[in-house]
Protein backbone atom coordinates (compact mmCIF):
# COMPACT_ATOMS: atom_id res chain seq x y z
CA UNK A 1 0.00 0.00 0.00
CA UNK A 2 1.45 3.44 -0.68
CA UNK A 3 1.57 6.44 1.23
CA UNK A 4 -1.23 8.17 -0.74
CA UNK A 5 -3.64 4.92 -0.19
CA UNK A 6 -2.61 5.15 3.64
CA UNK A 7 -3.23 9.25 4.05
CA UNK A 8 -7.06 8.14 2.53
CA UNK A 9 -7.26 5.62 4.84
CA UNK A 10 -6.50 7.32 7.61
CA UNK A 11 -8.97 10.50 6.74
CA UNK A 12 -11.24 7.98 5.79
CA UNK A 13 -11.22 6.71 9.38
CA UNK A 14 -11.03 9.36 11.05
CA UNK A 15 -14.05 10.93 9.33
CA UNK A 16 -16.32 7.49 10.11
CA UNK A 17 -14.97 7.49 13.44
CA UNK A 18 -17.29 10.90 14.25
CA UNK A 19 -19.92 10.04 12.04
CA UNK A 20 -20.05 6.31 14.18
CA UNK A 21 -19.70 8.38 17.24
CA UNK A 22 -22.54 10.69 16.56
CA UNK A 23 -24.73 7.86 15.64
CA UNK A 24 -23.94 6.08 18.23
CA UNK A 25 -25.38 8.77 20.86
CA UNK A 26 -28.17 9.23 18.78
CA UNK A 27 -28.86 5.59 18.81
CA UNK A 28 -28.61 5.35 22.56
CA UNK A 29 -30.81 8.71 23.04
CA UNK A 30 -33.34 7.21 21.05
CA UNK A 31 -33.46 3.83 22.97
CA UNK A 32 -33.44 5.47 25.98
CA UNK A 33 -36.79 6.52 25.29
CA UNK A 34 -38.22 3.50 25.44
CA UNK A 35 -38.67 2.17 28.52
CA UNK A 36 -39.02 -1.48 30.10
CA UNK A 37 -39.72 -2.67 33.55
CA UNK A 38 -35.61 -2.63 34.73
CA UNK A 39 -33.33 -0.17 35.40
CA UNK A 40 -29.23 -0.91 34.05
CA UNK A 41 -28.03 -1.72 37.87
CA UNK A 42 -31.09 -4.19 38.59
CA UNK A 43 -30.68 -5.93 34.80
CA UNK A 44 -27.06 -6.14 35.58
CA UNK A 45 -27.37 -7.83 38.93
CA UNK A 46 -29.83 -10.29 37.56
CA UNK A 47 -27.63 -11.12 34.65
CA UNK A 48 -24.64 -11.87 37.02
CA UNK A 49 -26.84 -13.42 39.62
CA UNK A 50 -28.54 -15.66 37.03
CA UNK A 51 -24.82 -16.73 35.50
CA UNK A 52 -23.64 -17.54 39.27
CA UNK A 53 -21.46 -14.66 39.53
CA UNK A 54 -21.74 -13.13 43.10
CA UNK A 55 -18.49 -11.86 43.46
CA UNK A 56 -18.44 -8.75 41.30
CA UNK A 57 -20.26 -5.40 42.42
CA UNK A 58 -22.10 -3.37 39.93
CA UNK A 59 -21.44 0.18 40.70
CA UNK A 60 -22.46 3.84 39.69
CA UNK A 61 -19.63 6.18 37.97
CA UNK A 62 -20.29 9.88 36.12
CA UNK A 63 -19.87 10.08 32.38
CA UNK A 64 -22.23 8.99 29.64
CA UNK A 65 -21.07 6.03 27.79
CA UNK A 66 -17.87 5.67 30.27
CA UNK A 67 -19.52 1.92 31.33
CA UNK A 68 -16.75 -0.67 31.72
CA UNK A 69 -15.78 -3.80 33.56
CA UNK A 70 -12.62 -3.82 35.80
CA UNK A 71 -11.85 -7.39 36.35
CA UNK A 72 -9.08 -5.98 39.08
CA UNK A 73 -11.75 -4.81 41.00
CA UNK A 74 -13.95 -6.91 39.96
CA UNK A 75 -16.92 -4.36 39.08
CA UNK A 76 -19.67 -3.41 36.46
CA UNK A 77 -19.46 0.02 36.29
CA UNK A 78 -22.05 1.53 34.64
CA UNK A 79 -22.56 4.93 33.69
CA UNK A 80 -25.46 7.46 35.25
CA UNK A 81 -27.56 7.20 32.78
CA UNK A 82 -27.57 3.57 32.49
CA UNK A 83 -27.48 2.77 36.28
CA UNK A 84 -31.02 4.36 37.16
CA UNK A 85 -32.30 4.23 33.82
CA UNK A 86 -35.49 1.84 32.33
CA UNK A 87 -34.90 1.75 29.37
CA UNK A 88 -34.17 -0.94 26.70
CA UNK A 89 -30.74 0.98 26.09
CA UNK A 90 -29.81 1.03 28.99
CA UNK A 91 -30.46 -3.09 29.61
CA UNK A 92 -28.32 -3.78 26.80
CA UNK A 93 -25.23 -1.62 27.50
CA UNK A 94 -25.44 -3.38 30.73
CA UNK A 95 -26.08 -6.77 30.16
CA UNK A 96 -23.24 -6.14 27.41
CA UNK A 97 -21.05 -5.40 30.37
CA UNK A 98 -22.00 -8.31 32.20
CA UNK A 99 -21.18 -10.27 28.99
CA UNK A 100 -17.62 -9.43 29.81
CA UNK A 101 -17.99 -10.64 33.63
CA UNK A 102 -18.88 -13.41 31.98
CA UNK A 103 -16.14 -14.09 29.22
CA UNK A 104 -13.59 -13.71 32.43
CA UNK A 105 -15.64 -15.99 34.46
CA UNK A 106 -15.23 -18.70 31.82
CA UNK A 107 -12.03 -18.37 31.06
CA UNK A 108 -12.95 -17.05 26.97
CA UNK A 109 -9.60 -16.92 25.12
CA UNK A 110 -9.85 -13.98 23.63
CA UNK A 111 -10.00 -11.71 26.70
CA UNK A 112 -7.37 -13.58 28.18
CA UNK A 113 -5.43 -12.76 25.50
CA UNK A 114 -5.99 -8.89 25.25
CA UNK A 115 -5.66 -9.01 29.28
CA UNK A 116 -2.31 -10.56 28.93
CA UNK A 117 -1.33 -7.65 26.40
CA UNK A 118 -2.58 -5.02 29.00
CA UNK A 119 1.07 -4.53 30.82
CA UNK A 120 3.03 -4.45 27.96
CA UNK A 121 0.18 -1.75 25.75
CA UNK A 122 0.32 0.02 29.31
CA UNK A 123 4.08 0.35 29.28
CA UNK A 124 4.38 1.01 25.08
CA UNK A 125 1.30 3.88 25.09
CA UNK A 126 3.57 6.06 27.84
CA UNK A 127 6.41 6.32 25.32
CA UNK A 128 5.52 5.35 21.97
CA UNK A 129 5.26 8.89 21.17
CA UNK A 130 8.24 10.13 22.33
CA UNK A 131 10.00 7.42 20.75
CA UNK A 132 7.98 7.50 17.63
CA UNK A 133 8.90 11.29 17.09
CA UNK A 134 12.30 11.16 18.01
CA UNK A 135 12.44 8.36 15.71
CA UNK A 136 10.97 10.86 12.91
CA UNK A 137 13.29 13.47 13.73
CA UNK A 138 16.82 11.49 13.81
CA UNK A 139 16.06 8.78 10.90
CA UNK A 140 18.78 10.01 8.93
CA UNK A 141 20.87 9.09 12.08
CA UNK A 142 19.23 6.19 14.10
CA UNK A 143 16.68 4.36 11.82
CA UNK A 144 16.36 1.60 14.31
CA UNK A 145 14.83 4.42 16.88
CA UNK A 146 11.92 4.89 15.11
CA UNK A 147 11.57 0.59 13.97
CA UNK A 148 11.50 0.39 17.74
CA UNK A 149 8.77 3.13 17.59
CA UNK A 150 7.09 0.77 15.32
CA UNK A 151 7.04 -2.25 17.47
CA UNK A 152 5.55 -0.26 20.20
CA UNK A 153 2.97 1.21 18.28
CA UNK A 154 2.15 -2.48 17.01
CA UNK A 155 1.37 -3.75 20.22
CA UNK A 156 -1.55 -0.86 20.48
CA UNK A 157 -2.78 -2.19 17.23
CA UNK A 158 -2.56 -5.69 18.08
CA UNK A 159 -4.52 -4.92 21.36
CA UNK A 160 -7.36 -3.46 19.59
CA UNK A 161 -7.77 -6.18 16.92
CA UNK A 162 -7.80 -8.41 20.02
CA UNK A 163 -10.34 -6.65 21.18
CA UNK A 164 -12.47 -6.90 18.24
CA UNK A 165 -13.86 -10.32 18.89
CA UNK A 166 -14.24 -9.94 23.09
CA UNK A 167 -16.65 -6.68 22.15
CA UNK A 168 -18.78 -8.97 19.71
CA UNK A 169 -18.69 -12.08 22.18
CA UNK A 170 -19.94 -9.78 24.85
CA UNK A 171 -22.68 -8.38 22.56
CA UNK A 172 -23.72 -11.61 21.28
CA UNK A 173 -23.80 -13.11 25.14
CA UNK A 174 -26.35 -9.76 26.10
CA UNK A 175 -28.69 -9.94 23.23
CA UNK A 176 -29.03 -13.87 24.03
CA UNK A 177 -29.73 -13.66 27.52
CA UNK A 178 -32.18 -10.76 27.37
CA UNK A 179 -34.12 -12.29 24.67
CA UNK A 180 -34.35 -15.21 27.04
CA UNK A 181 -35.13 -13.74 30.04
CA UNK A 182 -38.01 -11.62 28.23
CA UNK A 183 -36.29 -8.06 29.24
CA UNK A 184 -36.25 -7.75 25.28
CA UNK A 185 -39.14 -8.49 23.58
CA UNK A 186 -39.84 -8.88 19.56
CA UNK A 187 -40.12 -4.90 19.62
CA UNK A 188 -37.29 -4.09 21.56
CA UNK A 189 -34.82 -6.86 20.95
CA UNK A 190 -33.54 -5.16 17.20
CA UNK A 191 -33.29 -1.79 19.41
CA UNK A 192 -30.69 -3.48 21.70
CA UNK A 193 -29.03 -5.28 18.98
CA UNK A 194 -28.85 -1.51 16.84
CA UNK A 195 -27.54 0.07 19.56
CA UNK A 196 -24.81 -2.36 20.51
CA UNK A 197 -24.01 -2.53 17.05
CA UNK A 198 -23.07 1.10 16.60
CA UNK A 199 -21.31 0.37 19.97
CA UNK A 200 -18.92 -2.73 18.11
CA UNK A 201 -18.48 -0.32 15.11
CA UNK A 202 -16.45 2.03 17.65
CA UNK A 203 -14.05 -0.29 17.73
CA UNK A 204 -13.74 -1.54 14.46
CA UNK A 205 -12.92 2.04 13.51
CA UNK A 206 -10.28 2.46 15.80
CA UNK A 207 -8.85 -0.85 15.22
CA UNK A 208 -8.47 0.45 11.43
CA UNK A 209 -6.97 3.95 12.21
CA UNK A 210 -4.37 2.22 14.23
CA UNK A 211 -3.61 -0.61 11.63
CA UNK A 212 -3.32 2.53 9.09
CA UNK A 213 -1.12 4.89 11.10
CA UNK A 214 1.52 1.59 11.65
CA UNK A 215 1.30 1.30 8.36
CA UNK A 216 2.78 4.91 7.51
CA UNK A 217 5.37 4.51 10.03
CA UNK A 218 6.62 1.32 8.60
CA UNK A 219 6.21 3.22 4.88
CA UNK A 220 7.80 6.19 6.28
CA UNK A 221 11.13 3.63 7.51
CA UNK A 222 10.92 2.37 4.24
CA UNK A 223 11.29 4.92 2.47
CA UNK A 224 14.77 5.71 4.76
Amino acid sequence: MNTSSIWLLLIGATILSYVIQAMLKSRFAKYSKVGINLSGAEVARRMLAENGIHDVQVTCIPGTLTDHYNPQTKTVNLSESVYSQRSIAAAAVAAHECGHVIQHATGYLPLKLRSALVPAVSFSSNIVQWVLLLGVLLINITPALLWLGIILFALTTIFSVVTLPVEVNASHRAIKWLESTGISTYETKPMAVDALKWAAYTYVIAAVSSLATLLYYISMAERR
